[in-house]
C-alpha cells in the first residue's frame, strides 16, 4: 500500500516538474526582493549612526550620535546609549519580509498564469 502511494505521489510530482521549479524561482526571487527590501534602510540607518561613521562625527560631544533626518541642515544628538539595537530590530523585518512574500505568492495563484 505504501509503494503504491509512493509511486502515484512520485508520478505527479515528476508530471508537474515544470511548474515546481516555476513556482520555486518565483518564490526564490520575491523572498530575495522582500528581503533586500526591507533589511536595505534598517542597513542604511545602523551604518549612518555608527561611530565610524563621518556623519555621526558632526555631534561635538562625545558619546553622542547623530540621527539622520529628512533636512540635511538640522542636527539632532542623541546620547548614544539611548541608540542601539532591540531584539525585534532581526524578528520585524523577517516577519514583514515572509508576509509580503506570502501575499505576493496568493497574487500569483489567483491571477492562475499556469492555466491554459
Amino acid at each position: 500500500m505504501l509503494l503504491v502511494f509512493l509511486h502515484t505521489l512520485f508520478h505527479q510530482v515528476t508530471s508537474r516538474w515544470p511548474l515546481l521549479l516555476c513556482a520555486a524561482t518565483w518564490t526564490v526571487l520575491l523572498t530575495l526582493t522582500v528581503a533586500v527590501a526591507s533589511f536595505a534602510p534598517e542597513i542604511a540607518f545602523v551604518s549612518a549612526i555608527s561611530p565610524s561613521s563621518s556623519f555621526s562625527k558632526s555631534c561635538h560631544a562625545d558619546g553622542f550620535v547623530r540621527i539622520p533626518l529628512d533636512n540635511p541642515m538640522e542636527v539632532m544628538c542623541f546620547p548614544a546609549h539611548l541608540v542601539r539595537r532591540s531584539k525585534l530590530d532581526f524578528f520585524l523585518p523577517t516577519v514583514f519580509a515572509a508576509l509580503v512574500v506570502a501575499c505576493s505568492a496568493c497574487m500569483v495563484r489567483s491571477l492562475g498564469l499556469w492555466e491554459s
